[in-house]
């Protein structure tokens, strides 16, 4: 046993995951109980992350977790789940041109955010806390503007409604974003399209007060045009 661990943790080492993946499942299957077992199953969920085996990474720390949910490092298996969703959908996003990854619904995304979450409530204090909340503003401000997307590409299409209830979801869901401002603008232009000039004057009250230097608040027409064709500037 300590002789597969040994030649897996080289190969770790050494950027050989394929090799390293390859042991620690041997190790595993042959040796189902004790320390090494714990710690190559750890290990080898991230090995499989690294040659980008998300399912099977994924898989790996679940049954990591659910076996031993008081080991001292399941706090990193928590941080590595959400790190595999968080990484999960930046390289599907390398493949897609920029208005697929739009509307492209990003479950892996969402998932990343919740995996952070947990760990951090779970286990405030880790080490692993601090990188997990920078992400979480990073994903969190990364599904703001997906939502914001979707909203812009809907009003371009003349679906005022859809574009209303996409605005409103990122105001309801990512209060704290920077997209939340542009929601609000969007949401006016929405109401004045569909004919509710009190919802736009109440609407854009709200944001002269938390956005007064905002484009739509201070800005000309043409500039208001502008700023929506920001939002979605990949044709109609």
């Amino acid at each position: 046993m300590e002789e597969l661990y040994s030649i897996s943790d080289a190969a770790v080492q050494n950027g050989s995951y394929d090799r390293a993946e390859r042991y620690l499942k041997r190790l595993v299957a042959r040796f189902p109980f004790g320390s090494y077992t714990e710690q190559s199953q750890l290990k080898l969920g991230f090995v499989q992350f690294k040659l980008d085996k998300y399912d099977e990474a994924t898989a790996t720390i679940n049954r990591f977790i659910k076996t031993y949910p008081t080991h001292e490092q399941v706090d990193y298996a928590y941080y590595l789940r959400g790190l595999i969703n968080f990484e999960r959908d930046r390289t599907l996003f390398s493949t897609l041109v920029p208005g697929d990854q739009a509307l492209r619904e990003q479950g892996s995304t969402k998932q990343a955010f919740v995996d952070f979450s947990e760990l951090i409530k779970r286990f405030p204090n880790s080490s692993y806390a601090p990188d997990a909340r920078q992400r979480m503003t990073y994903l969190r401000n990364n599904l703001a503007t997906h939502e914001l997307s979707i909203a812009a590409y809907y009003f371009r299409r003349g679906a005022f409604i859809g574009a209303l209830n996409r605005a409103k979801n990122v105001i309801e869901s990512y209060q704290e974003s920077p997209q939340a401002a542009d929601a609000l603008a969007l949401m006016v232009q929405c109401y004045q399209k569909l004919e509710e000039p009190k919802l736009a004057e109440d609407t854009l009250a709200v944001l002269k007060l938390n956005a007064p230097e905002h484009p739509y608040v201070t800005g000309t027409q043409a500039d208001r045009a502008s700023w929506l064709r920001k939002l979605w500037p990949f044709g109609s």
